[in-house]
């Protein structure tokens, strides 16, 4: 028996599956979702490639000025500039180089301000797009995919794997056409100038490239490591932030300090052997690059001072020395910032994996391409040799259930905690699909209807009902078009505008996080108001009365009975006085309807609704010593359990 909480492995990644099936992850988001910025990204990158071969010019003529203007040594002329344009005097010559630098400046920032427009408005609406997109996939994925994450690991895609997407969209990429650019266009522009000193200058490339490779092999599971303990660490802050009541009731700061420290930690540890390697790789650029531009200097001044060494031949010009010295320290930034891409690229496709893999998850739910919409309801529901088990469960939840509700009939749904009355209904609304069996509503199997039309015919009502941070009206409204009469109309209803029209601001009172400023029994009958106000032909309630208290359990019986009287409705209870009225009530243990009738039947029957009704009106000496048995024993296994 264990009494913390383990919260799992937080060593893994809860998405490790889903990014191992990701292939060419950052292709599928470029291509997918950069198709519509193709226009923005050509811009960028034309402008990119344009400035970075005019940044390469002022080298080339302060190369020129010096052989032609300081040294005398030559006529001053310049690649692909018409001679007729070059002046003729000294002076002319010198004040063209000095407007020709500046010009090219002037455009060089023009066209870097191009460039970042273009990138950064092709990275923000890629992200836009990538993240709307995937929390859709999220929101449309089944039931069983959400009981094995937690909320802060979907959150960690949804927000800060998008992000660094986006990051290395906006900046890296950019960078790394920037360094391909400089490196193409100096190798070019060098062996154009001087082929044989080009050579030495370009050496230091492929040892970067095999360097590079190597860190590239050894940080990427690094990366992914990072990735799915960020997800670890939000989904501990977001458990705790949402349980803050808990922790403070029952002085619980210290433990869960300790908890996040501890996924802290991991976090701390996957991180620091990701920076442990990337740390070694860095000074090794610097080393490689600079060594290139110590032997070209070695090679240049001494060919320039005693000429031609080894196997050189030919004259060297200061001006061409210092053009080449100049183009070879550029090198130096561009090779840096390489190192920089490809640690981010990595980080980056540690993300992509999580987000493609996540988005291309099929799941469970599968909705054909000719799906039938539900239309013109009349109710009737019918199971048939229904099994379900959950995901890595031992034991069915639902064995071999089969009944039918007539259109309009009430049924209620009762049993033990664990008898898989919950689930039952579940099914009926595809949350989860049997294993075997059939459900259908009006003779048409379920899963051969439209996930939205189904939905939109079952109003739910659950145990704990879930209030969005917003207005009442807001809640109960929840994506219709409503006028503030019929949301008055269904508080009514539910019985909640005795409370509601006690508050300060009415409807339009905020109901805090979760509905946190209503009490349960207040949020219940919200609850209730925005299902009826659906206006459902098929309504589900499981405890939709639990947290209220006996006078408002009256109130809302008498609503109910309206909203009921011409829809089907399916009513799980433990208070046995909430379907007592029903047309049918359905027994149910571990997973099995064992009796079935209605309420005046059932006590005749003498089974197991009869031993709770006992247990309901506290007549608990007259119950069997079998049940008392059974139900100490239901209650030590969940403490097994836990």
């Amino acid at each position: 028996m264990s009494w913390g909480f383990s919260g799992g492995n937080d060593d893994a990644d809860a998405f490790e599956d889903l990014r191992d099936a990701a292939e060419r992850p950052m292709w599928q988001i470029f291509t997918e979702y950069g198709r519509g910025y193709t226009g923005e990204f050509a811009l960028g990158a034309v402008a990119s490639v344009i400035a970075r071969f005019l940044e390469l010019i002022p080298a080339l003529v302060l190369g020129v000025a010096i052989d032609s203007l300081f040294a005398g040594d030559q006529a001053f002329r310049l690649p692909l500039v018409p001679a007729s344009v070059i002046p003729s005097t000294t002076e002319g010559q010198f004040w063209f180089a000095v407007g020709l630098v500046a010009g090219i400046y002037v455009l060089t920032a023009t066209l870097n301000w191009v460039n970042s427009w273009a990138w950064n408005r092709f990275a923000q609406h890629l992200q836009h797009e990538v993240r709307v997109d995937t929390y859709d996939v999220v929101q449309r994925l089944d039931m069983s995919f959400f009981d094995s994450k937690q909320t802060g690991e979907i959150m960690s895609i949804l927000n800060n794997d998008v992000n660094q997407l986006e990051s290395f969209l906006t900046n890296d990429l950019n960078s790394g056409i920037r360094i391909g650019v400089l490196v193409v266009g100096t190798g070019a522009l060098m062996v154009w100038l001087n082929a044989q000193l080009a050579v030495v200058a370009l050496l230091s490339i492929p040892v970067l490239a095999v360097a590079s490779y190597v860190f590239v092999q050894r940080i990427g599971p690094k990366y992914g490591r990072v990735r799915g303990s960020v997800g670890a660490l939000n989904s501990r802050l977001e458990n705790n932030i949402g349980g803050i009541e808990v922790v403070k009731s029952y002085g619980r700061e210290g433990f869960e300090r300790d908890r996040v420290e501890s996924a802290s930690e991991d976090y701390l540890d996957a991180n620091w052997d990701a920076i442990s390697t990337r740390i070694k790789f860095f000074p090794s650029l610097r080393i490689i690059t600079g060594f290139g531009y110590v032997v070209t200097f070695l090679v240049g001044g001494y060919w320039l001072l005693f000429g031609a060494p080894g196997p050189f031949s030919g004259t060297l010009q200061l001006g061409t020395l210092t053009t080449m010295l100049l183009w070879s320290r550029r090198f130096l930034w561009p090779m840096r910032q390489f190192g920089n891409v490809v640690n981010n690229y990595r980080y980056a496709f540690a993300a992509a994996e999580r987000v493609v893999g996540l988005m291309n998850d099929p799941g469970t739910i599968h909705e054909d391409d000719d799906a039938i919409d539900l239309d013109g309801v009349d109710g009737l529901v019918e199971y048939e040799d229904v099994r379900f088990r959950y995901p890595e469960a031992e034991e069915n939840s639902v064995e071999d259930v089969s009944f039918t509700a007539e259109p309009g009939d009430f049924v209620g749904l009762v049993g033990p905690t664990g008898a898989g009355k919950t689930t039952l209904l579940k099914l009926l609304m595809r949350l989860y699909d049997p294993h075997e069996g059939t459900i259908s509503i009006d003779g048409v199997d379920v899963r051969d209807l439209s996930l939205s039309s189904l939905r939109s015919h079952i109003g739910y009502v659950s145990q704990e009902p879930y209030l969005f941070h917003g207005t009442i009206e807001e809640n109960v409204a929840y994506g219709l078009e409503a006028t503030d009469d019929e949301i008055v109309e269904a508080l009514g209803m539910a019985g909640a505008m005795e409370f509601v029209a006690d508050l300060p601001d009415g409807i339009e009172t905020t109901v805090g996080e979760r509905g946190v400023k209503l009490s349960g029994g207040q949020r219940q009958r919200i609850a209730i108001a925005r299902a009826i106000l659906e206006d459902p032909e098929i309504l589900v309630l499981d405890e939709a009365t639990s947290h209220v208290d006996n006078e408002t359990e009256v109130l809302i019986q008498q609503s109910l009975e309206n909203l009921t009287a011409e829809r089907t409705t399916f009513a799980i209870a433990h208070r046995l006085s909430t379907v007592r009225d029903a047309d049918t009530i359905l027994v149910m243990d571990d997973g099995h309807v064992v009796e079935q009738g209605a309420h005046e039947e059932l006590l005749e029957r003498d089974g197991l609704y009869a031993n709770l009704w006992s247990v309901q009106v506290g007549e608990v000496d007259a119950l069997p010593e079998e049940f008392v048995e059974r139900t100490a024993e239901r209650e030590r296994a969940s403490l097994d359990d836990d």
